[in-house]
Parts: C-alpha cells; sequence; structure tokens
C-alpha cells in the first residue's frame, strides 16, 4: 500500500531553516547533497511508515507519533509524524539533541 506524504507548514519551516544553516554555514555541495537525501528519506514514508518506532512523545501527545531518525552523529534529526488512513503527516523534523515535542 502506497501512503501519501503531507508536510505540515512546520515541517516545511523547519526544512527551510536546516537548508539556510546548511547555506550558512558554507557546507557546499555535501551539504546540499544531506538536505536532498533527507527529502528522499521523507519521500521514503510513503512505503511502509510503520517500520519507524513510535517516538517517545506520543505518550504525552495521546496520540501515536512516529519518528524517522537521519543522519549520522551528531547531525541525526527525527522526522516526526502520524499516521492517519493512508495519509503520512510530517508534523517537524528537528535535531535529536532537541527536547521533545509538546502538547500546544
Amino acid at each position: 500500500m502506497a501512503f501519501r506524504v503531507e508536510i505540515t507548514e512546520e515541517a516545511e519551516a523547519d526544512s527551510k531553516t536546516i537548508l539556510e544553516w546548511l547555506i550558512s554555514e558554507n557546507a557546499g555541495e555535501t551539504g546540499m547533497r544531506w538536505f536532498r537525501r533527507l527529502d528522499k528519506a521523507i519521500a521514503s514514508l510513503a512505503s511502509m511508515p510503520e517500520r519507524c518506532p513510535v517516538a517517545p512523545e506520543s505518550a504525552d501527545l495521546q496520540l501515536e507519533v512516529r519518528h524517522l531518525l537521519y543522519g549520522h552523529k551528531p547531525h541525526i534529526y527525527r522526522v516526526i509524524f502520524t499516521i492517519s488512513g493512508e495519509v503520512v503527516h510530517v508534523l517537524r523534523i528537528r535535531h535529536a539533541r532537541r527536547k521533545q515535542l509538546e502538547p500546544h
């Protein structure tokens, strides 16, 4: 079963912030390649998103939230998402060292 991946405005903003940081750090082609692979990793959620573990904040949010880990230490990012029917909703993209999501 193929899922449709939808990215929230917050996740789009996170992505833009990551890209701007890579540019500001003069990451060059290596940084752009990393960023393109992040996009591919997110797109891969269209196939078997349940392969990703339930995120620690699920209990606090009272919602099943999963996360896809992307990158290598110390540059690991969490693509935080939910699954609703045939749609994967990407909620946020956060560095793994940041604190967990909290209920609004």
